[in-house]
């Protein structure tokens, strides 16, 4: 009887371990978030769901700031609700709806570095956390492009908690304990 139901619970505990992911997408991909970049191009492929996280690579003369609705339309960057400027940021999409990104230079934002994404549902039944950013970032001082940003996306990570849930049900079918 233990085998008959091994194979079902198997599967079934693989497939939520690989189900639950999210994606990093780094801002602008290889321009990174820059005045050169155009990231109402760079978005439009894109499906922003729960727990998906944006990482912002950009240099020193920017900075990044999650603003209102009205200070995204006006480029207010002096009422924001979370501020960057350590090069190389992540703000973590928790709920759904819209969230609105901008430079904290309004010049650099009037000229078109602003960001907006709507966010889905959950892409999967449980977010999944992202991984934190390293103070400074990979651009070289002077600079005003990122250099290398690490790639657009990485996606069906599989956490390692969803890993654990994997092996303690396999502890209960095979033997019985947790």
């Amino acid at each position: 009887m233990t085998n008959l139901l091994l194979i079902p619970t198997i599967s079934f505990l693989l497939y939520y371990a690989s189900t639950c992911s999210a994606t990093v997408y780094t801002v602008g991909d290889s321009s990174g978030w820059d005045i050169s970049t155009d990231v109402d191009s760079w978005k439009n492929d894109k499906t922003f769901a729960i727990g998906d996280t944006l990482l912002f690579q950009y240099s020193q003369y920017h900075s990044v700031s999650e603003v209102t609705k009205q200070n995204y339309d006006g480029c207010n960057t002096t009422n924001v609700l979370q501020r960057s400027s350590n090069g190389n940021t992540t703000f973590t999409l928790t709920g759904p709806g819209d969230r609105y990104f901008v430079c904290g230079n309004r010049l650099h934002c009037l000229g078109g570095m602003k960001l907006h994404v709507n966010l889905i549902g959950n892409r999967a039944s449980s977010p999944v956390g992202a991984p934190e950013a390293q103070p400074g970032g990979n651009v070289p001082p002077g600079s005003s492009r990122a250099i290398n940003p690490s790639s657009s996306s990485f996606s069906n990570v599989v956490r390692m908690d969803n890993l654990i849930v994997v092996f303690l049900g396999l502890l209960v079918i095979l033997f019985g304990v947790v």
